[in-house]
């Protein structure tokens, strides 16, 4: 799909990640180009009678680094073999290649968002603490031994986070009270990753989660979802 492109870049913070001469769009009078959102299909899910879910990740090219939110799913699983799971993974997409994402994000650690985990052993991934915790802890929240994967490192997260210039973690209970959305900053306005923080384009059209309401106080020009082909974007009155 079309990368969508979100304002102007800035100057490197976390340079070790990446070789300052191979960084996107450097080159003739040192222009950088600007962070970019690109969605990609990794599944499907049985929802309901002949009704099926897509399930998507985001690739957030920004001047110091490559991220990737969420991961999506790579194997089937018992647990979940209601759903009738159909893969896209990562790993098995001839266009995607797993080694040039540097960090990567869990909005939240639900199967369908970190089962992919493993694929990124040795970069950090970073998640609120509480999601962490509740992953680990509780039962029936997910398939544990995908959050628990060998090689796998996270980098726990308190609160909000600016993990790269104009990139923020920030926390966003509802669909669960751990989940994170990513908001990128552009021009004085934002486009947001939000993960299941709205499952549908009605929930943020009337939101009653905590999550939902931030994100709509945030005037983002448009929102990514997990399970939605499109961005959310907010509706303009005809009359005004």
């Amino acid at each position: 799909m079309t990368a969508i492109a979100l304002g102007t870049g800035q100057l490197p913070t976390l340079s070790a990640m990446r070789d300052p001469h191979s960084r996107k769009g450097e080159g003739v009078g040192n222009e950088v180009s600007p962070p970019t959102i690109t969605p990609v299909f990794v599944a499907d899910l049985l929802v309901g009678e002949g009704e099926r879910m897509p399930v998507y990740v985001h690739v957030v090219d920004h001047p110091d680094a490559r991220v990737l939110v969420d991961t999506g799913l790579t194997q089937l699983h018992p647990a979940v073999a209601d759903m009738d799971p159909r893969l896209s993974p990562l790993s098995a997409q001839a266009d995607f290649d797993l080694a040039s994402i540097d960090v990567v994000i869990n909005t939240h650690l639900h199967f369908d968002h970190c089962g992919g985990n493993h694929l990124f052993t040795g970069r950090p991934i970073y998640v609120q603490r509480r999601e962490l915790d509740d992953a680990r802890s509780k039962d029936d929240y997910t398939i544990r031994e995908w959050v628990e994967a060998p090689g796998v490192r996270y980098v726990p997260v308190d609160g909000a986070l600016e993990l790269l210039p104009g990139l923020r973690l920030v926390p966003a209970p509802g669909h669960t009270p751990g989940s994170q959305i990513v908001v990128v900053e552009t021009g004085g306005r934002s486009v947001i990753v939000g993960g299941d923080t709205a499952v549908f384009f009605a929930d943020l059209d009337e939101p009653r989660t905590e999550g939902q309401r931030l994100v709509r106080t945030l005037n983002p020009d448009e929102v990514w979802l997990s399970h939605e082909h499109q961005p959310w974007r907010p509706q303009v009155d005809q009359h005004v």
